[in-house]
């Protein structure tokens, strides 16, 4: 999809995800967005077309780091609790607990018997949620091995990218079956009525955006709140400090030999 076309088709959904925020706060509604795909999927544009336009005080990104040891010591979820959102929040999971089925359970940070345990207390832990009132949705950005190695080679050649090849990723490349099958047991464990998985085409990224931010707002209920009306008043004409001096810009440094 091309730039152009792809900004004209994002700004009218920009308006809407402003007046999902502005309805979330005024109802004290609590929305949960987990992002989960292969690497390179693009959950990062996703994160940052939803996210650009939203009061960062009232949405939240969460991408928690490796586990301290501590917290491999914790209940499973505990270190994601934390960070589910509060009346009037919106958070968007750069990945989730789902980390357990998929890089542990491949990559074998997990045992099997911990991946199983996972599996069964998922959708316990989710209908927790709903239950409570919690607006969760979960999303899987799909995308072709083609894809995502032509994705890999972008980063490897661009120096403003290459922080985002991780010695995972390395590894991940080669086991593209192994993460397919992970993934198939994961839907089937936990793609529940309470709270289903919904699976968006990201082989191309920005068309993959926008059906993503459409599907979620469709998923919504109607998020009509008139803005707040404003009293702007007029601004005077206050005189100037007789102290008030204007900086003068510092020239740049030239390097000298002395």
């Amino acid at each position: 999809m091309k730039r152009k076309a792809y900004e004209e088709a994002l700004e009218p959904l920009e308006h809407e995800l402003v007046a999902m925020a502005r309805w979330a706060k005024a109802r004290g509604e609590r929305i949960c967005v987990v992002l989960e795909g292969r690497d390179t999927a693009g959950k990062g544009g996703t994160i940052k077309a939803i996210s650009q336009r939203i009061n960062p005080r009232q949405l939240r990104v969460v991408a928690l780091p490796k586990p301290t040891e501590t917290e491999t010591t914790q209940w499973y979820f505990q270190r994601y609790v934390p960070h589910l959102p509060a009346a009037g929040e919106i958070v968007l999971f750069d990945r989730s607990w789902y980390n357990r089925a998929g890089v542990e359970k491949v990559m074998g940070f997990a045992t099997p018997e911990q991946v199983e345990a996972f599996l069964r207390a998922a959708p316990v832990f989710e209908k927790m949620l709903v239950d409570d009132g919690i607006r969760l949705f979960k999303y899987w950005l799909s995308c072709d091995q083609e894809a995502q190695e032509e994705r890999f080679a972008e980063r490897l050649e661009d120096p403003l990218k290459r922080w985002k090849l991780s010695p995972i990723d390395i590894k991940a490349r080669t086991r593209f079956a192994e993460y397919s099958a992970a993934r198939e047991a994961m839907f089937k464990a936990t793609h529940t009525d309470h709270a289903p998985w919904t699976v968006v085409d990201y082989n191309d990224q920005k068309q993959g955006r926008l059906t993503l931010i459409r599907n979620l707002l469709d998923r919504l209920p109607d998020t009509t709140i008139p803005p707040e009306e404003i009293d702007w008043p007029e601004l005077g004409h206050a005189p100037l400090d007789e102290d008030f001096h204007l900086l003068k810009p510092i020239p740049a440094f030239e390097a000298r030999d002395d």
